[in-house]
């Protein structure tokens, strides 16, 4: 990463903007719209890429037809050591059907996002990873009816 970060402009905001709508689109296509040359977008992207305001791209999934059961599970650790507090948010990123996880403030220590073939799939999985884990001592699992992304947070560009 760049020590020497240049604040975003209404280019690079622009340009994060159609990304956010279309990752795949053109050098061209994302020079049409944001109205500079194609050699301005490559040279913008690759600073934006190298500095870390853009850490990847991703391919999304229609999780209702990959792994309809989705869940966010929320989780209270048992202590706040930093050890077990380490190796929970470490262990869990990787577990089976886990598509985020967060560590929050308030009641609950953790939430996360996971995906399942089957109930039978989330039940397993909370008994397997959740329940079993010395560091929980409490969950509770909401089932998610339905998902929209949200786009609201590309005002803050």
């Amino acid at each position: 990463m760049n020590s020497q970060h240049l604040p975003l402009d209404d280019i690079d905001r622009a340009l994060i903007r159609s990304l956010s709508r279309n990752a795949r689109a053109s050098g061209a296509a994302l020079a049409a719209e944001v109205g500079v040359a194609e050699s301005t977008v490559s040279t913008r992207i690759r600073r934006l890429q190298n500095e870390g305001e853009i850490r990847g791209y991703r391919v999304e999934l229609d999780f209702d037809r990959v792994a309809p059961i989705q869940a966010l599970i929320s989780v209270r650790l048992v202590a706040h050591d930093r050890d077990e507090v380490d190796r929970f948010r470490d262990a869990a990123p990787g577990w089976p059907g886990v598509r985020s996880l967060f560590h929050m403030a308030g009641a609950d220590d953790y939430l996360l996002h996971v995906a399942a073939i089957s109930a039978t799939e989330l039940r397993d999985f909370v008994l397997a990873h959740l329940a079993s884990h010395p560091a929980v001592k409490r969950t509770q699992t909401n089932l998610i009816f339905e998902h929209a992304e949200g786009t609201g947070w590309l005002d803050l560009l």
